[in-house]
């Protein structure tokens, strides 16, 4: 045996191409069999001179005109250079000779999907499963994959691979492709049955244990979720996608320990990710541990600097802890990315209002209203506003602006009845608390949380009392 087979190829396809040149040149004593023409053909196609290939091609065919192989290598040069009628032509000589060379049908579907043919490309691949089996059966089945994903077929490919589980049900590239195709499809009970049984018969297949996990999460059975997820991880402890998707999971059910527990893994198995940061971060915010919601919502920003919804939810924590200088220096970092996002306007407003900076509030608020002027909220927030800073008069024209781009949303009735009353107008302020106890009369408590001195108007009294008595009956 040579101490160098790397030298020795090398010297034989050296002598090859030299016998090639004495055949072009018309030398006599020149031979090359079929095989040494597949080689030189490969020799010119790996070094991308395709001119060169095509010639030794075309020479070799003329010498061995009945060759299916070089027929198809042919054929692939001519794909490779964009000419796809010829390819057919020769692709169709080829068949004549020798149908059951697996390359014949992967070049074809390869001209048809070229030509934009999707649907015959899919026809000679079906066809061509009817004259295979074992791994050639499953690389023409991956290629339908391809074909049917091409044109948008989607629930062929997840027929494809569910027919490649059943033949091979470990294929590794089956079962990635599958949990992906699972969810895209909602063909999730379908997936459950085919997993179970590959577990069945493979019980300490990793893969099989999170696609059914994933698909019960995909019709929301979260229990059954975490439970395969945990067989999972069981066979594979470093498999940091499960315990992502069982944080999802955990998070699903409003278990947030659970939650911080399984992505704190992910943080240990895998690369530091901004989204895994922040889903810790909301599992603490939400367990109203609002330092550490802040120290994992800022290790994401060290991610993403310009993800403004970060900025936000840090502000948010100081908000609910009442720091609203701090809260409001979040916001302005936010704003600075994303200025006019509602939801900021509104968070800076209310910090505002709470330090009893009624006039920059209002600045906000309207900010909102303007930008969002259907947004109830905004306009709540902006009334609000005004009637702590007893600006009644304005609040009584904007009231109204209020209810005619919200479609008279009953609630602002409540609050012009509010405005009404602070200017002393009681007729009209009840008349406006009556139609607003009319289309909703739990609405009450909205008026009492705005002025609950409205309770010795005795008016006022009246008219809750009878709204009170009318809905009891």
């Amino acid at each position: 045996m040579s101490k160098n087979p790397y030298r020795q190829d090398r010297e034989e396809l050296k002598e090859l191409l030299h016998q090639y040149d004495n055949l072009k040149s018309g030398r006599q004593h020149s031979f090359l069999d079929e095989d040494a023409f597949e080689k030189i053909i490969e020799y010119f196609d790996e070094r991308e001179e395709l001119a060169h290939a095509i010639e030794a091609a075309d020479l070799a065919i003329e010498q061995y005109p009945y060759s299916s192989s070089l027929l198809l290598q042919k054929s692939d040069l001519l794909i490779a250079t964009k000419k796809y009628k010829e390819a057919l032509y020769f692709l169709q000589q080829a068949e004549s000779l020798d149908y059951s060379d697996i390359n014949l049908y992967i070049l074809k579907t390869d001209v048809y999907l070229a030509l934009d043919q999707q649907e015959k490309a899919a026809a000679v691949l079906e066809t061509a499963l009817n004259f295979f089996d074992g791994d050639e059966k499953i690389e023409l089945l991956f290629e339908l994959v391809d074909v049917y994903d091409d044109y948008e077929n989607f629930d062929k490919v997840f027929d494809c691979l569910q027919i490649i589980l059943q033949l091979e049900p470990n294929n590794e590239e089956a079962l990635y492709k599958i949990c992906f195709w699972t969810d895209f499809t909602g063909r999730n009970e379908e997936g459950i049955r085919l997993h179970q049984k590959i577990i069945d018969d493979f019980p300490f297949n990793e893969l099989a244990w999170f696609n059914l996990a994933a698909a019960y999460q995909g019709i929301k059975l979260y229990e059954k979720a975490i439970d395969a997820y945990q067989y999972a991880v069981a066979i594979d402890e470093k498999f940091d996608y499960a315990y992502r998707n069982m944080g999802d999971a955990y998070l699903r059910l409003r278990k947030y320990k659970e939650a911080i527990e399984v992505l704190q893994k992910v943080l240990e198995l895998a690369r530091p990710e901004e989204v895994i940061y922040e889903a810790i971060g909301h599992c603490f915010d939400k367990l109203q541990n609002f330092a550490q919601a802040r120290f994992y919502y800022r290790k994401a920003t060290h991610l993403n600097q310009e993800n403004s919804q970060l900025f936000y939810k840090i502000a948010c924590t100081y908000m609910n802890e009442y720091v609203w200088e701090s809260a409001i220096k979040n916001l302005e970092t936010a704003m600075r990315i994303y200025k006019m996002q509602p939801e900021y306007n509104l968070a800076m407003g209310q910090c505002y209002m709470e330090m009893g900076n009624i006039e920059t509030a209002v600045q906000y608020f309207g900010n909102v209203v303007r930008n969002k002027p259907k947004n109830i909220n905004g306009w709540l927030e902006l009334l609000k506003c005004l009637y702590k800073a007893n600006c009644f008069d304005e609040g009584a024209e904007y009231v109204n602006h209020a209810l005619a781009l919200t479609n008279q949303k009953p609630i602002f009735y409540i609050y012009k009845c509010a405005f009404l009353l602070a200017l002393g107008k009681s007729k009209d302020a009840m008349l406006q608390l009556e139609i607003g106890l009319d289309k909703n009369p739990r609405l009450v408590k909205k008026l009492l949380e705005l002025n609950p001195a409205v309770l010795q108007n005795q008016m006022a009294v009246d008219v809750i009392a009878r709204f009170k008595k009318y809905k009891s009956k």
